[in-house]
């Protein structure tokens, strides 16, 4: 089964953790920790997906994924 991609990273101006699903749009949260951080994004996920369904809108399938670079 497919699932969302989550990107984690560190914000300086923020001074925590930033998680976010890229394909739900405004779907983030942030945490002291990229554990915290990833804590909180799976609970706005559930919480994106329940007030979706409830409001009768579309449920965008899992499509983004990361660009892979190699090393020069």
């Amino acid at each position: 089964m497919k699932d969302y991609h989550i990107n984690i990273f560190y914000s300086e101006e923020d001074e925590c953790y930033i998680a976010d699903i890229p394909d739900l749009k405004y779907c983030s949260a942030h945490g002291p920790t990229p554990e915290e951080a990833l804590r909180e994004v799976l609970i706005a996920k559930e919480a994106w997906l329940a007030v979706a369904r409830e409001k009768g809108l579309p449920i965008p399938e899992p499509r983004y994924r990361p660009a892979i670079y190699e090393a020069a």
